[in-house]
């Protein structure tokens, strides 16, 4: 008798396994079904911004040979924006300019001479486009740094014979 009603506890406890076992397979399999909704929405939207991205007016990469680097003269002490740490931080460092040489640009502008007579307006777009950063942003973010930079130089000097800002920073 003690044997048929444990074999009855068995069961019993089976069962419920099963039912709780599928109880919790559809609330996964639906949490799941939104994930992957989700993640294909998100590709959709990334894939239309890369198709939707404008091409490169440069095709072709400038040689080394056609690269002249004009270095920003000083090391700069640029103070960035306050994070959410509230503590003043600061990016120390270098600045280099690539420039091709057989650009129209180049002719008016690519001279050592007209390039250092323009270092100052150069300093100060890097030093106001890299203080609307916080040390955080700056970190996570160089390429979107260089970037904003850059447009903004070629914006200054209406040519795109600047074509590459390089530069090395230490973060405090």
């Amino acid at each position: 008798m003690k044997r048929n009603l444990l074999s009855i506890i068995i069961l019993a406890l089976l069962v419920v396994n099963i039912v709780l076992t599928a109880i919790m397979m559809i609330s996964v399999s639906s949490a799941s079904r939104k994930t992957a909704q989700l993640v294909s929405d998100i590709s959709a939207v990334i894939g239309l911004e890369i198709d939707g991205l404008p091409t490169s007016e440069r095709d072709t990469a400038v040689s080394m040979a056609d690269t002249a680097v004009y270095n920003i003269s000083t090391e700069l002490t640029i103070p960035l924006k306050t994070g959410e740490d509230g503590t003043a931080h600061y990016a120390v460092g270098n600045v280099s300019l690539s420039m091709d040489t057989t650009n129209e640009g180049y002719a008016s502008y690519g001279d050592a001479e007209n390039m250092a007579s323009k270092e100052g307006l150069i300093k100060d777009i890097i030093f106001s486009v890299m203080g609307n950063y916080t040390l955080d942003e700056v970190r996570a973010s160089t390429d979107t740094v260089r970037a904003e930079i850059l447009s903004r130089i070629q914006e200054l000097f209406g040519s795109d014979f600047i074509y590459a800002i390089s530069f090395s920073f230490l973060y405090s």
